[in-house]
């Protein structure tokens, strides 16, 4: 299938790339010149503005988004609101709040465009490991992109089938989901990255133990000098707590037991603010999620070992370095 793809960054690149990679053409547009330019030279068809990349592609067209939640998404997606044409079609696969995404699809309906959200995890693994996938919006289109969805997902791999799901929706087992109107897709996604926090802090917690075990507070015999990348390394053969997460953390000490490239500032970038929040509304109670949040927002004044661990964790699946002041 051809679609247009804008915002070339970290994700969206690779996106443009897997896609290329399992045969669909890709039509794209970045405000950086060399991001367009490299992917120009791995096979995409470069365009220099929104309206050139439209003007490129074939009715009904399909263009996505993958920009920064916020201001510059949505300034991208009214624009080409007033660009594409009836039968189009816009995903949005950033992480976008899902009632951005429920106001965005009412709107452009009157204009007979189609928007699906689509909350996309793998971060900059996702080239070669693939993306989870959570999709929000109407059934028909949904059903029409998914070649599109197919390709970046992950596939079946060699993961043990779940006994009990031969009657289920088989697009799960290979890791994307329709989960329904739109504005799921991107609040499947938003209670995922609220979980992903918990558990994050959740290491962090527990590695700031096992470091301060050796404290010269403690009394003599009971202190522990431990070896956190080994102790990370155990864990991730056979113990219930292993997890990709845990294998980043175990790569990151073993590359450097202090972490001493990371600040541990550790940022929020909304989902975990909106998790919270949804769980407010729906008087769901969620300490441990909560609990995970502001915790980050501590780590801005001080800094701990475990801290580190979150940004160590952090930069292995996404990238986000935050640098050290």
């Amino acid at each position: 299938m051809q679609l247009g793809i804008v915002g070339l960054g970290r994700m969206g690149g690779n996106i443009a790339l897997r896609l290329m990679k399992h045969g669909h053409s890709c039509v794209v547009y970045d405000k950086s010149a060399d991001a367009v330019k490299t992917l120009a030279g791995q096979g995409a068809a470069a365009t220099k503005s929104l309206a050139d990349m439209v003007a490129q592609l074939q009715a009904p067209r399909i263009v996505w988004v993958m920009l920064p939640a916020g201001k510059i998404t949505e300034e991208t997606v009214t624009e080409l609101g007033r660009l594409l044409q009836a039968g189009d079609i816009i995903i949005d696969g950033g992480n976008t709040l899902y009632k951005d995404d429920v106001r965005r699809a009412k709107t452009l309906k009157e204009q007979g465009i189609v928007y699906i959200d689509v909350g996309t995890s793998g971060g900059v693994w996702g080239l070669a490991r693939g993306y989870c996938l959570m999709i929000g919006g109407e059934t028909e289109p949904v059903k029409h992109i998914d070649p599109i969805l197919a390709a970046l997902a992950p596939g079946a791999g060699d993961i043990p089938r779940t006994p009990g799901r031969e009657a289920r929706n088989p697009t799960a087992e290979h890791g994307y989901l329709h989960c329904g109107p739109a504005g799921a897709g991107h609040f499947v996604k938003m209670i995922h990255n609220g979980i992903e926090y918990g558990m994050m802090q959740a290491y962090a917690e527990g590695f700031d133990i096992l470091k301060n075990r050796n404290s010269a507070a403690l009394p003599e015999d009971q202190r522990f000098d431990l070896n956190l990348g080994d102790i990370a390394e155990v864990w991730r053969r056979g113990s219930v707590v292993t997890s990709w997460l845990l294998d980043l953390t175990a790569a990151a000490l073993a590359k450097d037991e202090a972490l001493d490239a990371f600040s541990g500032d550790v940022a929020d970038s909304g989902e975990g603010r909106w998790t919270v929040d949804a769980a407010v509304e729906e008087a769901v109670a969620a300490p441990v999620l909560a609990s995970s949040l502001f915790a980050r927002f501590r780590s801005r004044q001080g800094h701990t070992f475990g801290e580190k661990i979150l940004s160590a964790m952090r930069f292995g699946f996404g990238g986000h370095m935050e640098h050290k002041k």
